[in-house]
């Protein structure tokens, strides 16, 4: 600025540049910079050995719509004659972008929700549990930003309608609409651009009093709240180096997860909305659907009535069930080789199990639904009841004296009456924590005789805590050994 007030002062360059204490040459450019219109202080661009090319560069990436790689164009220029470096075509192919895209930008219309109108949803890969893949069913009710998700084995219609009954009686209601993408239980066909619904998902949808919608087809952008759902949910639940999460263990370890992360995104604050989801989605209650008192059950499969044994028939066979649903209805569908069983829960239907399809005379039994009869079809380990008072003074003992007259009774012993009162006798002189002990290990010695509880109290007494319990048998010995033979007549 002081060159070019010099010049507009002394109307001559010399002497401007006197003034100013530069070159007169260099006031002159500026000059000639100004009078032009550009800007004296943008730097002028130099020719590059690329620019006869740029033509095809621009070409390549109008034709591509901006997704062409910069090393492809590269190989192009070279094929045409273009003898500079890839450094180069990748400077040129990333300006041009910039410019195309400048130009060819998709604009959005700000997007306000109303309450009870729109509930989005879609699926995210879950975590591997046992080396089985689990999908996490994500959905986000739009104006009060209510999140849910779900663990799901797979991604049927009927995983699909139990996830959507759970989601909507845990919101408490149903919206007008629900978007989602454009998966095959949803869309079986596209003609003319127009989408051709699944017969049982719009059966589900009139069931629940709502209208199920699809995006645009390879578009995420137009249901963006249900993509970042399924986004911060993989980033928090699926165990990664990032979030240092130790891999489940069981599904139900998955499912309390899940449920856990819902609590606490939805109880925060949200940036948008400047309240809790869970505060807005008691406004938006209002504005709900009134839920059916029964499920969709026509993509769940056949009903059955779970019996006193806590097993379902299906095909003949039997199968079992978690405690807590006998006397209730379920549904039964197959998925593949697999029976799913979904039952009704507080918050709406919920895969209670899975067996693998099996044939007449092969039930499918699973123990861990049988928490109180261990050991399956073996013998149930008798349980100590005491009856007398003589009995209830033994069995208050400990464990060990539960242990004892289990393996005695076992073993055959006789007298037990009497080496029981001696041990209660004893637990009055030594204290009782001694002589539980002393029974415990008793019982896992096979040591029943009448000394045998005093001798190992005893031992406990002098030899303090007691180590590993050496069983008799044939490979081991009480002799120290037979080496001193060796010296006999030396």
């Amino acid at each position: 600025m002081e060159i070019l007030q010099a010049f507009d002062l002394t109307r001559c360059a010399h002497s401007a540049a006197q003034l100013a204490g530069v070159d007169e040459k260099t006031v002159a450019r500026y000059v000639a910079v100004r009078d032009r219109g550009g800007d004296p202080l943008v730097r002028p661009r130099r020719v590059r050995g690329i620019d006869p090319f740029l033509a095809k560069v621009e070409e390549l990436v109008d034709r591509s719509e901006g997704k062409i790689r910069a090393d492809v164009v590269h190989e192009r220029l070279v094929a045409m004659g273009f003898a500079g470096t890839d450094r180069t075509t990748r400077r040129a192919v990333a300006e041009v972008k910039t410019a195309w895209k400048a130009g060819n930008r998709r604009t959005y219309r700000p997007w306000i929700p109303e309450p009870g109108m729109w509930l989005q949803f879609d699926w995210g890969e879950g975590p591997r549990i046992g080396g089985r893949r689990t999908q996490l069913f994500c959905a986000w009710l739009s104006w009060s930003r209510f999140r849910v998700v779900l663990p799901a084995w797979d991604q049927t219609l009927g995983t699909l309608v139990a996830c959507l009954d759970a989601t909507l009686r845990r919101l408490g209601g149903a919206p007008t609409y629900v978007l989602t993408d454009n998966a095959r239980t949803v869309t079986m066909d596209r003609i003319a651009g127009i989408p051709v619904r699944h017969p049982e998902i719009v059966a589900a949808g009139r069931h629940y009093g709502c209208k199920v919608e699809t995006c645009q087809p390879f578009d995420p952008e137009s249901k963006g709240g249900a993509e970042h759902t399924v986004k911060i949910a993989k980033a928090d639940l699926v165990p990664t180096t990032a979030n240092l999460r130790s891999a489940y263990d069981t599904f139900v370890d998955l499912a309390d997860a899940c449920a856990e992360w819902c609590d606490r995104v939805n109880a925060r604050v949200h940036r948008e909305t400047g309240a809790a989801p869970a505060d807005r989605l008691i406004v938006e209650h209002r504005h709900l659907h009134v839920l059916p008192t029964e499920p969709h059950a026509v993509a769940l499969g056949e009903e059955r009535l779970v019996d006193d044994d806590q097993t379902i028939r299906f095909g003949s066979v039997r199968y079992s069930t978690p405690p807590g649903h006998v006397g209730s209805k379920v549904w039964c569908r197959v998925v593949g080789e697999e029976l799913v069983i979904v039952g009704r829960a507080a918050t709406g239907l919920a895969e209670l199990a899975r067996h693998g399809l099996s044939t007449p005379g092969n039930p499918r039994i699973v123990d861990a639904h049988y928490p109180n009869h261990p050991g399956g079809n073996l013998p149930r380990p008798p349980r100590p009841r005491a009856r007398t008072q003589a009995e209830e003074a033994f069995l208050s003992l400990g464990e060990g004296a539960h242990r004892w007259l289990v393996e005695a009774g076992a073993s055959g012993v006789v007298r037990v009456r009497s080496k029981m009162n001696r041990a209660v006798e004893l637990a009055a002189v030594l204290g009782a924590g001694q002589v539980e002990q002393a029974l415990g290990l008793a019982a896992i010695a096979g040591r029943f005789a009448d000394d045998d509880l005093a001798s190992i109290c005893d031992h406990l007494a002098g030899a303090g805590a007691a180590t590993d319990v050496v069983l008799p048998d044939e490979a081991h010995s009480a002799q120290p050994g037979t080496s001193g033979w060796n010296r006999l007549g030396q």
